[in-house]
């Protein structure tokens, strides 16, 4: 950003090569961007990216996926995803993140061409962050419904139960000898979760909504008003409330475990989401399916990693950070698991049903079927409140993170503007959004969720995340890319992370993609289908976010001068201000190119401020050496 001349270099100064480091201010900020805020702790950092990562797919899609595809065999496919797709490109997006200290539409400053992988990036976050607030609402609802003695969906009889409605309580107090048959009933739950809830009997389908229901519409305007008081003061706000969304879920997790394997039949349960099938590791299907997981699970692609990393001061060892996420991420999943099946084994046994029978995943599972186990608990209104406060607790983290980097990637364009009015702006995004999602609280207010999960980041994502890793590492360049690690971190990536990202990261996410589009299946939400409009409705939403590439392409050679060959050349080049935000991290080829800087040499520059050659200076030398050696190479 430009910047008047430091004030170190407006004063005169003395050669004091040797004062000791110590008698410097050694605080957190004082290499930070100061207008544009940072992380206030150690730890923000680190828990706003495992409060990211770890949401409400670890719960309800990872548990089932395993189940689905092999047991403990589908473990094979996710740990070698994890090493090939899921650690690199993490480690990528936290690199550009902190290198830059830009947001996701700034720091293509490394390559103006491809802006609009930037703006795609935003496109989706943005209709994302429209359902996942309104699966917050649900949450909210079924939390509020649980402060009672006895649970609304307990059992049959209320006003919006039909007559298939089967109380398996009513079951239990029957004659055991008579076998009940249950493949015609509706369980409570069910009828509580579709009739009252959603009220989808007033909705003939996804173009006749019906009426707003105006609880949860409560519930959403609630859940955005508390998304906003956490994100008000940007990462200085919301880095203290993850010390609390982020952990207090693994203490209820592992309280939920432990009640969970003490109940009878836990172990079918277990059995049946652990039993190795190695048989299915032979289709395709399986390793697409871990790839997947690890693609969603992780949230590479939606900016929000890139953005917590901008936020860090320049030398952040995001390297280990990369490592503690990632596999932690992994470990609760597989948590979760024991957690969600012990209650599934214990509910096969009660209802007398096989286990894959009462298995579910996504929403089914959150809203009906653990409910549904929860009634049978002694304590049940208790532990159905600890179970729903820790969706919420998963839920929130994730909605921070879409809204900080939506707004974090709004104001770094707009820095004059919109910074100092960075709490309003914020509001402004919420506002906007809560109003988009009204729609969602209606009575067909599900079958539009389900459109806008099944589209908004399915294939799209996955362009933008193939274009990130390919402009990255063919069009900025390996070489330069790695030099950046190096001048934050000490040293350059190894042979793994340079093979992930040149060939196997995106050949795998090329193999992803064609994947999505060669077993494409229209959405469906129960028994209804969707109507081909609101189908085409969906692929729009997924060709738009894809659209935005080759529009901010178009918008980046017209600014440029001379033949288009050449317009396309100068608009691939990193921009003349790109590199690190502060000038006593610019060394090597980034010295002199801020506004104001009067260095003449990368090392005097961190002499002056520092007063002594610490590790990070001498990669400097390093750095610049090997470029004087290149440069007389590419000149001889």
């Amino acid at each position: 950003l430009p910047s008047p001349v430091p004030w170190s270099l407006a004063q005169p100064v003395t050669p004091d090569l040797l004062v000791s480091p110590s008698s410097q201010d050694g605080d957190l900020g004082s290499e930070c961007p100061e207008d544009r805020g940072n992380w206030t702790g150690r730890l923000d950092f680190l828990l706003s990216c495992i409060g990211y990562c770890v949401g409400l797919g670890n719960v309800w899609r990872f548990p089932y996926r395993a189940y689905t595809n092999g047991g403990g065999a589908f473990l094979v496919p996710y740990f070698i995803m994890l090493a090939i797709c899921g650690i690199p490109i993490f480690f990528m997006e936290l690199s550009l993140g902190q290198f830059s200290s830009l947001g996701p539409l700034a720091v293509w400053k490394i390559s103006p061409l491809f802006k609009g992988v930037g703006m795609g990036t935003i496109l989706i976050v943005s209709l994302v962050a429209i359902y996942y607030n309104m699966i917050i609402a649900y949450v909210l609802f079924y939390l509020f419904a649980s402060l009672t003695s006895d649970l609304p969906w307990q059992h049959c009889g209320n006003w919006w139960n039909t007559d298939l409605c089967l109380d398996h309580h009513v079951i239990k107090a029957g004659n055991s000898t008579v076998p009940v048959n249950i493949s015609n009933t509706v369980s409570p739950s069910e009828e509580y979760w579709s009739r009252y809830v959603l009220h989808i009997q007033g909705s003939s389908g996804i173009g006749n909504p019906g009426r707003i229901r105006w609880n949860l519409c409560l519930c959403l305007l609630l859940s955005w008003t508390i998304v906003y008081l956490c994100i008000l003061k940007g990462v200085k706000s919301s880095g203290k409330v993850v010390y609390f969304t982020a952990t207090f879920p693994y203490l209820i997790l592992v309280m939920l475990l432990i009640r969970g394997v003490t109940l009878e039949g836990a172990w079918k349960g277990i059995r049946f989401y652990l039993t190795p099938q190695f048989d299915h590791l032979l289709s395709s299907k399986v390793w697409i399916e871990a790839a997947l997981q690890i693609f969603y699970s992780l949230g590479v692609g939606f900016g929000g990693l890139l953005t917590f990393a901008s936020y860090n001061t320049f030398h952040q060892n995001i390297y280990r950070d990369t490592f503690i996420v990632t596999l932690g991420n992994a470990i609760t999943s597989i948590l979760a698991g024991f957690a969600i099946f012990s209650v599934l084994g214990y509910m096969s046994q009660e209802l007398g049903v096989p286990v894959n029978q009462v298995a579910k995943a996504g929403p089914g599972l959150a809203f009906v079927v653990y409910p549904q186990a929860m009634t049978m608990l002694p304590l049940s209104p208790f532990w159905s409140f600890l179970f729903f406060f820790m969706l919420l607790t998963l839920g929130l983290d994730s909605q921070f993170a879409f809204m900080e980097t939506i707004v974090t990637a709004v104001t770094d364009e707009f820095p004059y503007y919109l910074r100092p009015k960075k709490a309003s702006f914020s509001a402004v995004i919420c506002i906007a959004l809560f109003l988009m999602g009204l729609i969602l609280t209606t009575e067909g207010g599900m079958y539009w969720l389900v459109l806008l999960d099944d589209y908004s980041a399915g294939f799209g994502l996955m362009v933008v995340v193939i274009t990130t890793c390919l402009v990255v590492t063919r069009v900025y360049g390996m070489k330069r890319f790695c030099r950046d690690i190096q001048m934050m971190l000490g040293f350059k990536p190894g042979p793994y992370f340079r093979a992930c990202w040149m060939v196997l990261s995106p050949a795998t996410m090329m193999a992803l993609l064609v994947y999505n589009i060669v077993k494409y299946q229209p959405s469906e939400y129960g028994n209804y289908r969707f109507p081909t409009w609101a189908e085409v409705l969906g692929i729009l939403m997924g060709v738009l976010s894809c659209l935005m590439i080759p529009m901010g392409m178009v918008a980046a050679v017209l600014q440029e001068e001379g033949t288009l060959w050449e317009r396309v050349q100068q608009a691939s080049r990193p921009a003349m201000d790109w590199g690190p935000s502060l000038e006593e991290n610019r060394t090597g080829v980034y010295v002199a190119s801020l506004a104001g800087s009067q260095s003449p040499k990368p090392l005097m520059v961190h002499m002056r401020k520092y007063g002594g050659i610490t590790s990070y200076e001498n990669t400097a030398i390093d750095v610049d050496r090997e470029m004087e050696e290149e440069d007389e190479e590419e000149s001889m």
